[in-house]
C-alpha cells in the first residue's frame, strides 16, 4: 500500500491561513458584541470583500455565522450562529474554567444563600454558562446549556439594555414578547423606556416576569468600567424568601464577583 504524496509547503500554507483567517471571523464577531456588515468585517480584518462571502457562505453553511434583518427587513448584518455558541459552552465547560467560575459562584451563593449563574448572550436568547444551586429545598431548576428569554429574564434585559440604541431597536422589533406571567412586558414601548432605566441603573432585573413567584437581578460581567459586557452575573429567588428589593441590596457583592470572573473569561486568572 502506497503512502499518500506529502501535501506542498505552499499549499499547507494556504490551507492554514484559510482556517485563520475563519478564525479570525469569529472572533472579530465575538468581540464586537453586535452584529457587522460584509463591509465592516472586511475593513476591520483586510480581507477582501470577495474572499470575505465564500468564507461567511462557509461558516454560515456550518451554523457557525448567520444574518440578521436589519430595521428595513432586509439580512444584511452577520453576528455568531448556533454552533459558535455552543463551541464556546463546551470550551468554557473545560475543567480549569469550571472550577475558577464556580468557586465564585459558590462563594458568592454562600454569602447571598440563593442560586447564583454566569450567563451570555446567545442571538436572541439568554445562554446558561455556569450555575451554582441555593442548598435551599425551594428552588428554580435550570442547567448550563439552558436557553431562557431576552425580555422577561434579569439577564436578558440587562444584555438588551447594554446594546447601541439601533440594534437593541432592532432586536426588539424582531423578538417574540411572550407573555410568560401576568407581570411580563409585551409591550415594546413600555419594555423600551424599562431597559432605559434598567441601562443607567448597570443592572437587570426581573420581577416575577420569567416565572411567578421568583425574582431576579443580573449584573455586567466586563474587564473595565464602560467596557463591553462579556457576560452577566444573575441572583433569583423565590418570593417566599426574598423581595426584589433584598436582592437589589446584594448588587455591591455581586459587582465584585463579577470583576472576579471578568479575568477568567479572557482565559487568565489575576487573583
Amino acid at each position: 500500500m502506497h503512502a499518500p504524496p506529502p501535501v506542498p509547503a505552499d499549499a499547507a500554507a494556504r490551507d492554514d491561513a484559510r482556517v485563520l483567517r475563519a478564525l479570525a471571523v469569529l472572533e472579530a464577531l465575538a468581540s464586537a458584541g453586535q452584529p457587522h456588515t460584509l463591509s465592516q468585517l472586511s475593513a476591520r480584518l483586510h480581507i477582501p470583500k470577495a474572499t470575505l462571502l465564500r468564507m461567511i457562505e462557509s461558516l454560515e453553511a456550518r451554523g457557525y455565522v448567520m444574518h440578521m434583518p436589519d430595521s428595513r427587513g432586509y439580512d444584511r448584518a452577520i453576528t455568531l450562529g448556533p454552533r459558535a455558541a455552543q463551541l464556546a459552552l463546551s470550551t468554557l465547560s473545560n475543567n480549569t474554567f469550571t472550577r475558577a467560575c464556580r468557586a465564585v459562584l459558590r462563594a458568592l451563593v454562600d454569602v447571598l444563600g440563593e442560586t447564583c449563574n454566569l450567563t451570555a448572550l446567545d442571538n436572541d436568547a439568554v445562554l446558561y454558562v455556569e450555575r451554582v444551586e441555593t442548598t435551599e429545598p425551594l428552588r428554580l431548576e435550570m442547567r448550563p446549556g439552558m436557553r431562557v428569554p431576552l425580555h422577561c429574564t434579569a439577564s436578558g434585559k440587562l444584555f438588551l439594555s447594554k446594546m447601541p440604541a439601533a440594534e437593541r431597536s432592532s432586536m426588539l422589533a424582531r423578538l417574540t414578547l411572550k407573555e410568560m406571567t401576568y407581570r411580563t412586558l409585551t409591550d415594546t414601548h413600555r419594555l423600551a423606556a424599562e431597559l432605559e432605566r434598567l441601562a443607567r441603573r448597570d443592572v437587570g432585573i426581573d420581577d416575577e416576569e420569567f416565572v411567578r413567584g421568583m425574582v431576579a437581578v443580573a449584573v455586567p460581567v466586563r474587564m473595565a468600567a464602560g467596557g463591553p459586557v462579556l457576560a452577566a452575573l444573575a441572583v433569583h429567588a423565590p418570593t417566599a424568601r426574598a423581595t426584589l428589593d433584598d436582592l437589589l441590596k446584594a448588587v455591591p457583592r455581586m459587582r465584585e464577583a463579577a470583576n472576579r470572573l471578568a479575568p477568567l473569561l479572557h482565559g487568565r486568572d489575576d487573583g
